[in-house]
Order: C-alpha cells, then sequence, then structure tokens
C-alpha cells in the first residue's frame, strides 16, 4: 500500500493526527470526563479540516430532539470550493454517539449543571472524531488555585532535578 504526498504516516491504528484542540477548555473548565464521538461533515469540511482550519474557542455540544448537535465550530471554507459548492462556516453539526451516552449526558447537564465542551478534532482511520468534555465552568478563584499548584508542582520537579547527590 503506498503512502499518499503529504498525509501523515500511522504506526498503528491507534494513532490519532489531531487537527484543532480547544486550549482554554482545560483553563476554564473541570473536566469531569470525557467522551469520543464521531461527527458528520460534509465534503469540503473534511478537506478545510485536513488542512487545519479550524477553531474552537467558542463551541459547545448540546442534546436536541434526542440528538448531539455541536454549535459554534468554526470550519473556515476550503479554498479550492467555488462559493456554491462550499459549506457554512458555523452551521450545527450533528455528533455521532450512543443512545445511553447521550441519554446519561442529557441527564447529568440538567441535573449537576455542567456543560459538552469539545476538546480536540482528531482524524483516526480516516474518520473525523471529536473529543467531547463533560466540564464544570472555574470560577477566578479556582483558576487562581490550580494555577498556583502546578507553579508549585514546577518548583518542587526542578528542586528534585537539580539536588546534588
Amino acid at each position: 500500500m503506498t503512502q499518499r504526498e503529504g498525509s501523515p504516516i500511522r504506526a498503528s491504528s491507534n494513532d490519532r493526527t489531531v487537527v484543532a484542540s480547544n486550549r482554554r477548555a482545560r483553563r476554564n473548565y473541570e473536566v469531569l470526563d470525557t467522551f469520543e464521538c464521531g461527527m458528520v461533515l460534509r465534503g469540503t469540511e473534511v478537506k478545510s479540516l485536513r488542512a487545519g482550519g479550524a477553531q474552537m474557542g467558542d463551541a459547545y455540544a448540546r442534546v436536541r430532539n434526542d440528538e448531539m448537535w455541536l454549535m459554534g465550530l468554526h470550519i473556515a471554507p476550503w479554498t479550492h470550493a467555488s462559493p456554491t459548492m462550499g459549506h457554512d462556516v458555523e452551521r450545527p453539526r450533528k455528533l455521532l454517539m450512543h443512545r445511553a451516552e447521550i441519554n446519561r449526558l442529557r441527564a447529568r447537564t440538567e441535573q449537576d449543571r455542567l456543560q459538552l465542551i469539545p476538546l480536540e478534532i482528531y482524524f483516526r482511520d480516516g474518520h473525523a472524531k471529536l473529543e467531547l468534555a463533560l466540564a464544570r465552568g472555574r470560577r477566578m478563584y479556582d483558576k487562581r488555585q490550580a494555577i498556583r499548584k502546578r507553579e508549585t508542582d514546577r518548583e518542587a520537579q526542578r528542586a528534585l532535578r537539580h539536588r546534588p547527590d
């Protein structure tokens, strides 16, 4: 089997090629659980994702009519597509999950006031996947506390590294 030019070389079938990540999510939210789900995309959206044209800063997921939907994900228009053949850049995109997972997530978000935040978009075995997090929003003092803990951990690691034997 030949490798196409420009496509990533994979060592095993579990490798994933990350296309976009939501770096602010781990800072602004406390991640409680993560889920992997598929995405229903159009052809130009897939090509644009492979080119790295996604921004997920304001994206979130919702359960609507017993289906999971991703809102606010911006996938840039593919550069080689004509304007009439392209896609709407911020349309709601359906997420593919098992019915039991959707029901469980709906219950947790309604009862515990949690949010569904996308963490990463990646390709696994040629299929676009989304890592979705069940998360609780952090307040300002929580963010400061997390930064303080991270800094003290770094200082402790440095002290152990530079310790004379």
